[in-house]
């Protein structure tokens, strides 16, 4: 009866360890990667960082690589989002989780001995991961960090190193029971690589988001860039207004005096010059949403000094469960792809359609082609590191919203649509 008893303490205690490692590691996990909506994707995330955890992985033992690819596969079923961005957070996870329980596996034995080996490793797993998440926890952003396709390729890259040295220490000591001096050269192996694996891990994760805020900081200033321009435009147009008032009264003098002399025809054309004073066409004003006002009218100034032909019906309220940074970037690439695409062309016309119903925010950019448009959809321009972000980063955009993006041509003409679901509540 006693040891019935103690098998049960033994697997209940085993189970909440497991738990426990579950927890931290989700907690780690979830500001770089977006689960997939619903408990159920939430469910799947827990289980795979938790269930693998718990998993027995020594020096050279093999399960480590049976582990990789249905570790891998049920990641991906769990998450969403940028597919790059996920794959490299799934190797990062991987290496560090691996790295622990190896470290672990094999070493507390040799401190321990066989008694107490099995309580000390699983108790151990829980307090490594726990400081490891509140080691990090205070850098941890609320919503999942957000990376250009091009930064993800570059930590995935780094993320690499790590999973080779890991994959390493398995392949290179495969056959370690069959010699002592390859054992010994497994464990001092072990003792180098499996630290610097757990250490390159968590480097990768802070450089990811410092990462995440450089591009932060960097979107806020195209954005603070975008409003200069506008409200630099609105103080334009106010000077404009006060220096035609302060002539009205002469303007109003020299036209009494052309009708006096009976010269009409003068008087009109004087009136027609003093109606299209750009003081009297308003302040423009596209949408009540103020970031993506700021962007459409810059854009509207720029397609008007082309001599583009603009259509713009936009319906967007002031507030919107979209980041500004995210809605000026689908906008203002949108455009600037359009403005690009139609370059060449003699009759240059481009149509916006964008608004909100029934929970979706829709985005609708046509343009005429003036050129030959690249499978890839690619840009033209020769700086990509400033023009590059076009259609691949506004699908990451739409992908991370739950939304899609729908781009190519379509009767003679290029056609962008964008279509995410902005209910509050899901947000």
């Amino acid at each position: 009866m006693g040891d019935v008893i103690w098998m049960g303490l033994l697997y209940c205690s085993y189970f909440l360890t497991v738990a426990a490692n579950g927890f931290f590691l989700y907690r780690l996990c979830i500001p770089f990667v977006r689960p997939r909506r619903g408990r159920l994707g939430r469910a799947l995330l827990f289980l795979t960082l938790a269930g693998t955890s718990g998993m027995v992985i020594w020096i050279g033992d093999p399960n480590m690589l049976y582990t990789l690819p249905v570790f891998f596969a049920l990641f991906f079923l769990a998450t969403q989002g940028d597919r790059v961005g996920r794959l490299t957070v799934c190797m990062i996870l991987f290496c560090l989780e691996m790295s622990v329980c190896a470290l672990l596996d094999t070493y507390v034995e040799r401190i321990s001995g066989d008694a107490l080996y099995d309580v000390l490793v699983r108790m151990a797993r829980p307090l490594v991961f726990g400081p490891l998440w509140l080691l990090l926890r205070r850098r941890l952003p609320r919503e999942p960090v957000v990376l250009s396709r091009r930064m993800w390729k570059l930590v995935l890259g780094l993320a690499a190193m790590p999973l080779c040295a890991l994959i390493a220490v398995v392949l290179l000591t495969f056959r370690k029971y069959g010699s002592a001096e390859v054992n010994t050269l497994a464990m001092n192996q072990g003792v180098v690589v499996l630290p610097f694996v757990l250490l390159t891990s968590l480097v990768l994760l802070l450089a990811i988001l410092t990462l995440a805020d450089h591009e932060r900081l960097e979107q806020a200033d195209r954005l603070a860039g975008l409003r200069e321009v506008y409200y630099q435009g609105l103080r334009q147009q106010e000077t404009q207004v006060r220096r035609l008032r302060h002539d009205l009264r002469n303007h109003l003098t020299a036209v009494r005096g052309l009708l006096e002399a009976g010269k009409t025809s003068e008087a009109l054309g004087y009136l027609d010059q003093i109606t299209g004073s750009p003081a009297l066409r308003g302040t423009r004003r596209l949408c009540e949403n103020e970031a993506a006002n700021a962007v459409l009218t810059a854009k509207a100034e720029a397609m008007e000094r082309e001599g583009i032909a603009a259509d713009f019906a936009v319906s967007l309220p002031a507030e919107l469960p979209v980041a500004d940074m995210d809605l000026c970037a689908l906008l203002g690439n949108a455009l600037d792809n359009a403005i690009e695409g139609s370059q060449g062309k003699a009759d240059r016309r481009i149509t916006v359609r964008c608004k909100t119903d029934k929970g979706l925010f829709m985005l609708r950019v046509e343009n005429t082609l003036g050129g030959e448009v690249k499978p890839d959809l690619a840009t033209t321009k020769s700086d990509k590191a400033v023009h590059g972000f076009g259609i691949p980063g506004m699908r990451e955009i739409a992908e991370r919203y739950g939304g899609t993006l729908d781009a190519g041509v379509r009767e003679g003409r290029f056609e962008l649509v964008v279509c995410l679901p902005v209910q509050r509540d899901g947000c």
